[in-house]
């Protein structure tokens, strides 16, 4: 039997070509007869008949067609930290008007405390303050959500189906672990469709609550339990012999829709449906969002590991490899001094040529998206100092950073008329890196309104 592959064609994403019973390669094609074949889980095909006169017995094999190998880019961790404060705005101020290219680009503004992330927009964009966040938000230019790790950021209207759609594997666990606890499908899919009914225009949690158990024809109900300690009752919703408080629920139904915070009412927040709030909406399949979410996290946090995405997106490692898998085409492995890590290929140039005039000194605030991207920190901070800055209780401090590393920690506090930051020391900085970070203690003066600003040593 004669063997016969793809006649030298180029057959999808690769080239492969034929290989006759000779061990030859066949000089004949393009063939007549469709082929498909798996090789490493795609589905090659050609179309036709071989007529090379060694083609007797119709079998066919595909073979890879032989490549040059390809060197493996390996950069230092300067090169990395220079690259990721780049990506983050760390690096360049953007103008006011690129406020939600900042969001993007940062992968979204972690805002569990809304200050925090308005102050890590004002920390990349020159001029900006606290109001014209508050301004973005109120046009819909940002829009606050629960995305990665079921925590809330503020990101692009424009891209709020990336940041929630591409984590929904999550809320399909919740469903599916529902439904093992003895709730039938249909119950589940009932309540969420409720959900998906009721959040026709913006409400609080009790609204919630009152709306979708009037839709599923139930009464109204309360839970114990608000989260940090709260133990106030909070609206829930009967989903079979199970009780949702609010906030659970609509954890569960973003596995069939996509919902975002609408505007506050007094200190209560209010949710809607991103189509029915947001102009121009634009939604994304769940596996075209998982993708862009993959590329997204590289441009921002590359190189990084798997296990790095699994928990910042808090997805299971399974799931984090069929992601990964998906987008193997584009991505590139990376030799940071011992260390593989991966990265798009398209950024392989920038990494190489990232550079990072020295002493570059930032302030980031609590809970700052920079230094939330990866699993191992070392590359950030000496191992003594994670307690302090990554708390037990999820809790990020405001730190310090200089030349992409974690040099100590800060505070402020406003008193009269001038802002105080206080800043503790991990070990003694230059005179350089003094100046840098009084420079950027009154940028921070700046954006919170305070003309006078007073720097402090711990």
């Amino acid at each position: 039997m004669s063997y016969l592959g793809d006649c030298a064609a180029w057959v999808g994403p690769a080239a492969h070509f034929c290989i006759t019973a000779t061990g030859g390669a066949c000089s004949y094609g393009p063939c007549a007869m469709e082929v498909r074949r798996m090789y490493d889980g795609i589905t090659f095909s050609c179309s036709a008949q071989c007529e090379n006169p060694l083609a007797t017995g119709g079998g066919f094999i595909i073979r890879p067609m032989p490549t040059k190998p390809t060197s493996q880019l390996s950069v230092t961790w300067k090169q990395v930290h220079a690259f990721r404060l780049a990506r983050h705005r760390l690096t360049e101020l953007a103008a006011p008007k690129e406020i939600a290219s900042v969001a993007y680009d940062m992968a979204g503004a972690q805002a569990q405390l809304l200050s925090a992330a308005q102050l890590s927009l004002g920390i990349r964009t020159q001029g900006l303050r606290v109001e014209d966040v508050e301004k973005a938000i109120e046009k819909k230019t940002l829009v606050k959500a629960s995305c990665m790790r079921r925590t809330l950021f503020l990101v692009p209207a424009k891209q709020l189906a990336l940041f929630t759609r591409g984590v929904a594997r999550r809320s399909e666990k919740e469903v599916n672990w529902a439904i093992r606890r003895g709730i039938p499908a249909k119950t589940i899919d009932a309540a969420i469709d409720a959900v998906i009914r009721a959040l026709e225009e913006p409400l609080t949690r009790p609204e919630i609550a009152e709306r979708t158990s009037q839709i599923l024809g139930l009464k109204k109900r309360e839970v114990q339990g608000g989260g940090w300690g709260n133990k106030n009752k909070v609206a829930a919703v009967q989903v079979g012999h199970l009780t949702y408080p609010v906030v659970y629920l609509l954890s569960t139904a973003a596995a069939r829709g996509v919902f975002c915070y609408g505007p506050y009412r007094g200190n209560e927040p209010t949710f809607v449906r991103a189509d029915a709030w947001l102009p121009n909406w634009k939604d994304l399949s769940t596996e075209e969002a998982e993708g862009m979410l993959v590329r997204k996290y590289l441009q921002a946090y590359g190189p990084a590991s798997e296990t790095d995405f699994a928990m910042w997106a808090s997805l299971s490692q399974s799931e984090v490899r069929q992601m990964w898998a998906s987008q193997a085409s584009q991505l590139a492995t990376v030799d940071v001094e011992g260390w593989k890590g991966t990265l798009l290929k398209k950024d392989l140039d920038a990494l190489a040529n990232a550079a990072l005039p020295s002493p570059h000194v930032r302030l980031l605030p609590y809970f700052d998206t920079f230094i939330l991207g990866h699993k191992e920190r070392a590359h950030l901070v000496e191992k003594k100092h994670l307690p302090r800055i990554y708390s037990a209780q999820g809790w990020v401090s405001p730190v310090l950073l200089v030349d992409g590393r974690i040099a100590g920690l800060w505070k402020h506090a406003q008193e009269k008329d001038r802002l105080v930051i206080t800043v503790e020391k991990f070990a003694s900085l230059p005179r350089p890196v003094l100046d840098r970070l009084h420079e950027q203690a009154q940028r921070i003066g700046s954006f919170l309104g305070s003309a006078k600003v007073d720097v402090q040593f711990k």
